[in-house]
């Protein structure tokens, strides 16, 4: 049994801890080694930290938890940072499941929860990035019904610039299988 609530402080050691290990796992050959050998979970944990003390405007933490209390997935979902908007339009920031769980339907489970919280904040369409690389994470929300918006941009990673990939899907209030 898989359940989904709102991320407490309390999650955040879980959550940077499967943060870290899924860029770790899903972005070797992508972003550069350094940048991944670099990454700590004392390092995000304190980031995560920094989110739950001044908290952003409309954003919403989602973890999925196990049937013996473990935190095993983390989704974000906040506001569409992109310009020429209308409020409408709410981006998935992050989505993350623990690696070894990858698979289990975690991230769905996860996917559908932010779709819930994205129809009560008043979103009717939810966009997010991917690293064009990422053919895992894009395989997965493409079976979801997101679809590529045609809009890349890129991210500095010690100094390697990787290319991201926007996708888009409408929602609806009652979402079918």
């Amino acid at each position: 049994m898989l359940t989904v609530r709102a991320m407490t402080e309390a999650d955040v050691p879980a959550v940077s801890a499967i943060r870290v290990a899924g860029w770790k796992a899903a972005y070797v050959g992508i972003v550069p080694q350094s940048f991944l050998d670099g990454m700590t979970v004392e390092a995000d944990s304190r980031q995560r930290r920094r989110h739950f003390e001044k908290p952003k405007k409309g954003m919403t933490n989602l973890v999925a938890v196990d049937i013996h209390g473990r935190v095993v997935g983390w989704a974000c979902l906040g506001p569409f940072r992109g310009d020429g908007t209308t409020t409408s339009v709410g981006e998935l920031y992050a989505l993350y499941v623990q690696p070894s769980l990858t698979g289990s339907g975690i991230g769905g489970t996860l996917l559908e929860a932010v779709h819930a919280e994205a129809l009560a904040d008043s979103f009717d369409r939810v966009r997010l990035w991917v690293l064009t690389d990422n053919t895992r994470a894009r395989r997965f929300y493409e079976r979801a019904g997101y679809v590529p918006d045609g809009a890349v941009q890129a991210e500095d990673y010690d100094g390697v610039s990787v290319s991201e990939v926007r996708y888009r899907r409408a929602l609806e209030e009652r979402e079918t299988d």
